[in-house]
This record gives structure tokens, sequence and C-alpha cells, in this order.
């Protein structure tokens, strides 16, 4: 009985034995057959990168110009259509003429009759020379004839005048375009009295080709800016129309200068873009945000959110090496653009930094490395 009992004692302690031995080689194999954490990588590349100042602008047009009678009358045609395209020297209106006429016609008869005059007082102050030399006259009646004849002389300069101003007035019936540009509605219609001094305009000229972009900034900002004015001579502005489909302006303009003070109440200093305007598209009083390009330069990008803030205050990111192991890397910034740093050193071009699983890994892990596409900027 002692000797059974021997045996199934001893067959136990071996089974025992076994089993112990047999653990750490399933645990083992256990931890090999685990997968790989996946985790989405960005491949470094130099990326241009642009420097720009972004702006609240408003559109103001190049040149405008207010149509306003310089006579007195009655509207008689209108000659153009609203919103046309209209040229410079084109009429706009026809003022009644008729008074004006009538005052130039007057004129030009008191030129005639002043120098049928004066012809008649030249012939006479002929005859007095001769009769002077004879001594049949005096030399006082001699001394009138010619005052006669230089008061005739004058009156033929004021008749001249007259008729300079009343076919300055017929011309003024006649209203020009002084310049080229998109017209406004007409204002007054015809049978419409106007007055050379009136405050209402007959309507307006406004010149969409090019257009200004007036904006402000605040007066530490604009110094780098105004540096880099005198450095390049003028800096590229870019305009976005719709803030919330960041919609771009199909053309570029440039900022043609800044305002030479500082504004007191604001603190700002006003300044100028011009923009080409072809189309039409850019009208008067529209607000738009303008991008004023600083300066451009390539340079390797590592998104923020890739990044991880040490206790120090130093930044660090996870880097895939060509095992798929992750080694941790310490990185030195410039600038930040948009949302990405601009890396100064700590990685390299080509290399591939974990922007989105790096929580799940470690320095020395190895990883299921994917592309980061920008589908997954959602997630982290």
């Amino acid at each position: 009985m002692s000797r059974l009992f021997f045996v199934i004692t001893s067959m136990a302690t071996l089974l025992s034995v076994v089993g112990c031995s047999e653990a750490p080689q399933q645990a083992a194999q256990a931890q090999q057959a685990r997968p790989a954490p996946s985790v989405s990588v960005l491949t470094l590349a130099n990326q241009p990168i642009t420097h720009e100042l972004v702006l609240p602008g408003r559109i103001t047009p190049s040149r405008q110009s207010q149509i306003r009678p310089q006579v007195d009358g009655v509207i008689t045609e209108r000659l153009f259509e609203e919103g046309a395209q209209v040229e410079k020297g084109q009429q706009l209106y026809q003022i009644d003429d008729v008074r004006y006429r009538a005052q130039l016609n007057s004129a030009i008869a008191d030129v005639k009759s002043a120098q049928a005059n004066l012809k008649t007082l030249e012939a006479k102050a002929r005859r007095y020379d001769d009769l002077i030399q004879q001594n049949a006259i005096s030399q006082q009646e001699f001394d009138d004839v010619i005052a006669q004849k230089e008061q005739a002389q004058a009156a033929i300069s004021v008749a001249e005048a007259s008729v300079d101003l009343a076919k300055v007035n017929v011309g003024y019936t006649q209203v020009y375009a002084p310049i080229s540009g998109q017209i406004s509605r007409s204002f007054v219609t015809e049978g419409t009295l106007v007055t050379a001094n009136q405050t209402q305009q007959l309507a307006t000229i406004t010149q969409l080709d090019p257009v200004y972009v007036d904006m402000q900034e605040s007066g530490q900002a604009i110094l780098t800016l105004r540096k880099q004015i005198q450095k390049q001579g003028a800096l590229p502005v870019e305009i976005t129309l719709n803030e919330s489909t960041n919609e771009k302006y199909t053309h570029v303009g440039s900022v043609k200068f800044s305002e030479v003070t500082v504004d007191e109440g604001t603190g700002s200093v006003a300044l100028r873009a011009e923009l080409p305007n072809p189309e039409g598209l850019l009208m008067p009083g529209l607000f738009v945000k303008g991008h004023v390009i600083t300066s451009k330069e390539s340079g390797l990008l590592v998104p923020q959110r890739a990044t991880m803030r040490q206790s120090d205050g130093s930044l660090t990111v996870y880097v895939v090496n060509n095992e798929n192991q992750v080694e941790a890397r310490q990185l030195t910034v410039g600038t930040t653009y948009q949302d990405q740093y601009v890396v100064v050193s700590g990685v390299q071009e080509g290399e591939r930094v974990i922007v989105t699983g790096y929580q799940k890994v470690k320095p020395g892990s190895t990883v299921n490395p994917t592309e980061w596409q920008s589908s997954s900027r959602g997630s982290r």
C-alpha cells in the first residue's frame, strides 16, 4: 500500500514540474501572436511655406466721379443706359440750351457792332490825323477821337469775352462723362430743373478696374510689414470672398502704401492694396479678408497634434524607423504655420512621424504604420 502511494505521489510531482515548464513558453507564444498596434504616420518632406498677415478689408473704387450740372436749366434728354459702362467724353445729359444760345447770339452781335464802331472810329482818326497836321482841328478834338477808338477796342474785348462765356455755357448744357467706368442709376429724369450749385448729383460713375482694398493693422505689427515693403518694394495680396467656404478671389493684387502716421484713437495704421477687377466682381463697400503675403520659404512641417510636451517644456515626437520600431525624437521648432510647427532640427526629410496612435506605443515598440490621410484628421 505504501508503495502504491509513493508511485502516485511521484507521478503528480512529475506532472506539476512539466506543467510549470510549459507556462512561460505558452506566454511567449501568446506575446508573439499578438498583432503590432496600428499607427498613422506622416512622411516628412520639404513643403512651401507662405507667411501672411490676415487683415479685414473693404473694397473702395480706384476712381469715382459724381456728375453735377454746371449751368441752370431743365433736363431735356438722358443719353445713357443706367448701370452701363460709359467712356470718358461720352455725353450723358442734355440741358435746355435755348436761353444760352440766345445769349451767345447776342454776344456775337455785340462783337460785330463793336467791330463796326471801331472801323468808323479808325477812319475818323485817320481823317483827324490829316486835319491836325493842317491845324484844321484842335488837339482836344483829335485826342477825343483817339480815346473813342481805344474805348471801341476795349468794347470789342469785352464783347468777345462775353462770346467765350456764352459758348462755355452752351457747352455746359451738354453733360459729359469725366472718367470711364460704370454709371449708376440716374437721380433725375427728363423735365427736372437743375441748378449749378445743387447738392444732388445727376449720377455717379465708378471705375471698378482696378479697385482698392483698404485695411488696418496695429502700429506694432505694421513695423514688420513696412520693413518688408521697403525690402521687396510691393507685397502680394490675396483676398477671401467667403469666410464660410474660404473662397479665394482669382486675381492677386499688391500693397501700394501704408499711412505714415498711427491713428491716435485706434492705434492702427491704414494700408491700401490694389487688385485687378476685370470681371467687375468686386463692388465698392464689400467687406473681405485680405491676406498680405510677407514672405515665402520651404521647410519641414510637423502637425502640432503629433507632438508631446514634456515636463521640461520640450517637444518630442515618435518616429517609425525602417524596422517599423518606434523612436523618440526631441524637436527644435521655429515659427508656427497654420496648425503645424516649422521644424529646425530633430527630424529629417523622409522620416515617418506618428500623428495618431502614439498613445498606444512606447520607444522600442514594433508598430504597423499606415500613411496619415486627410480623412483621418478628425480623430486622434
